[in-house]
Formats: structure tokens, C-alpha cells, sequence
């Protein structure tokens, strides 16, 4: 469940980052590899294996993308979802000590570079989907049970929902 699944922010980020490394950073990397294949020798040219591995690197990276716009689905907002935690809601949780966690749940392609991001397929985020404010949530790991209760959901774009962010971590 979720596998390709994606808030709209992350289908942007993704189509901004494919159009990036092909049509700036690709173009570079190959005039590079083109300079560097001209001044010889190329098995001794460390500018020229540097440059082709990177171009490599780039090209594989510009497959998976194309493979993976192709088959996500983004999720849109709709207003039935407030009240409850679903797809790109912002949850922040409480346990008995007032320890609190806080976190957006988004598709498995959105987590790399986000702290505050968890998997629709994590265990919290499916403790959690089609709960309440003040729900009690049991969230099992291989290590452990715990018991959270929801303090606070809310939906949008980081950007959108800043203040409400910072609100919610500082209570």
C-alpha cells in the first residue's frame, strides 16, 4: 500500500530535479567528457574517467526518475480529510512523558533529505492513518511498543503551513 504514492510538493521536487540533471547538469558533464576525451590518452586521464562516472551516475539517475513519474500518483488535499490523519497530513504525537514527535507523512520517494518526513509504509504512519486529535496510537517496532497520543494534525505545503509547524513543536 502507498508504494506510488506522492504529495504534489514531492511530484515537483522530483520533476524539478529530472529537468536540473537534464538539462543543465547533463549537458556540462558531457561537454566535460568530450574536452577530456580530446586530450588523449584516455585511461590515464583522470578528468575524463571522473566525468564519464558522473555522467553515468547522472544517466542512471534521470532513468529511475522517468520510471518513477511515470507510475506516482499525486494525492491531492481535500478538505474531508481535516479532523483526521491521512496521506500528507503534518501529525504531531505525545506520550506519557511529554515526549513529543512530530512528522509529515508522504510517499516512500519524499523521505531522502526530510527528518521530519515518514513513509506511508513506516510503522508510525499506519499507526496513525484514520486516527483523531487525542486518539491513542500504539505504535509496534521490532524493539518496541509504544503508546502516542495525537496532539495536533494539520495539512499543506511546508511552506503554507510554517507558523502552524512551529506552533505545534513548541507546545
Amino acid at each position: 500500500m502507498g508504494i506510488n504514492l506522492i504529495t504534489q510538493e514531492g511530484m515537483e521536487i522530483l520533476q524539478k530535479e529530472l529537468d536540473f540533471l537534464w538539462r543543465i547538469e547533463r549537458p556540462e558533464i558531457t561537454q566535460k567528457v568530450t574536452w577530456a576525451a580530446g586530450l588523449g590518452d584516455r585511461s590515464e586521464n583522470a578528468d575524463y574517467q571522473f566525468n564519464k562516472q558522473k555522467l553515468r551516475e547522472i544517466d542512471r539517475r534521470v532513468r529511475h526518475l522517468r520510471k518513477r513519474l511515470e507510475v506516482l500518483r499525486p494525492v491531492p488535499y481535500s478538505p474531508q480529510q481535516e479532523g483526521k490523519v491521512f496521506f500528507g497530513a503534518w501529525v504531531k504525537l505525545v506520550d506519557d512523558e511529554d515526549n513529543t514527535l512530530f512528522f509529515r507523512i508522504v510517499g516512500a520517494d519524499e523521505i531522502a533529505h526530510h527528518q521530519d518526513y515518514s513513509s506511508i509504509n513506516s510503522p508510525i504512519a499506519k499507526s496513525c492513518l484514520g486516527k483523531e486529535i487525542d486518539d491513542e496510537v500504539y505504535v509496534q517496532t521490532e524493539l518496541l511498543k509504544k503508546r502516542w497520543y495525537i496532539d495536533n494534525i494539520f495539512y499543506g505545503a511546508p511552506e503554507l503551513v510554517k507558523e502552524k509547524i512551529i506552533a505545534a513543536k513548541e507546545k
